[in-house]
């Protein structure tokens, strides 16, 4: 992978990187975090997927994560929502579809297939590319994220419990079988087969489970003020497919907040908590 910059913060590192990646056929940015802790080892990793037309430098430069990240020892990992480049196929009149809207998972469908391979990419290429090029203890990592990126984040987590440890969410899509941006995406990503599209649903993939009680707890914030709340997020499912399972979880609604940054940053220090509090247990 190759440094593209380096900038010193609350005495750790935030560093751009390059590689080219072979599950998603092109060039794939992501920024990564390294706290001071590890000067001296190895440390716990945080991997954030951020949401609908966002970059990596989105979380970092919005999130107001590093000083937390730094005080706790945490590494920070922050890719790309999506594959990007000139040869990568996009619709370009859809804000919420194409380059910026992934949805982290592998698409089956012309002519997304060959480069929309994001949950490969983010559970096995960056993942393995993480444990070789950075001071990161490979048993002691999480996952957490915003919107499309919390719909990532718990589905990602809840097929990858091997690898991921902890998980949160911020205002996420936990049924994308079940609203409008859901249809859209794996629609076309998948098809229209809606048999397919279960494994990218974290309500579903909840259900599955069976009895989930000596799991980690889950988070998840919601701010009520969000104009994408009754349409598109849905919380009150996931807190549903979590009761019939027993699984732990801490559904926080908030009264006032939108679906932006100003949100996330209000409640970005007990994510980094929530975690760090699972991942040194």
């Amino acid at each position: 992978m190759e440094l593209i910059a380096e900038h010193k913060c609350f005495d750790g590192m935030v560093g751009s990187y390059r590689h080219h990646a072979r599950s998603t056929r092109c060039e794939m940015d992501f920024m990564v975090f390294t706290p001071p802790q590890a000067m001296d080892g190895p440390v716990p990793a945080l991997t954030y997927l951020a949401g609908l037309t966002c970059t990596p430098e989105t979380f970092a430069t919005k999130a107001g994560a590093f000083a937390m990240a730094a005080k706790l020892g945490l590494m920070l990992i922050m890719p790309d929502t999506s594959p990007r480049g000139s040869h990568v196929p996009d619709e370009e009149d859809a804000w919420d579809f194409g380059k910026g809207a992934g949805f982290y998972l592998n698409a089956t469908e012309e002519p997304w297939r060959e480069n929309y391979q994001m949950e490969t990419y983010i559970t096995e290429e960056l993942y393995d590319l993480i444990q070789t090029s950075l001071p990161v203890i490979a048993e002691k990592q999480g996952i957490f994220g915003h919107s499309m990126g919390g719909h990532g984040a718990l589905t990602l987590y809840l097929k990858n419990q091997d690898k991921y440890k902890s998980v949160s969410a911020f205002a996420p899509i936990v049924s994308p079988c079940q609203c409008p941006w859901g249809h859209k995406a794996l629609g076309q990503y998948l098809g229209q087969d809606q048999k397919a599209w279960g494994q990218y649903d974290a309500c579903h993939l909840m259900e599955q489970l069976g009895d989930a009680t000596s799991r980690a707890e889950i988070l998840i914030d919601q701010g009520m003020g969000d104009a994408f709340l009754k349409e598109q997020l849905h919380p009150h499912l996931f807190e549903q497919a979590c009761a019939k399972v027993k699984q732990k979880l801490t559904l926080r609604r908030h009264e006032d907040y939108d679906h932006g940054y100003y949100f996330i940053q209000s409640f970005m220090d007990d994510h980094l908590k929530h975690h760090a509090g699972i991942l040194k247990a």
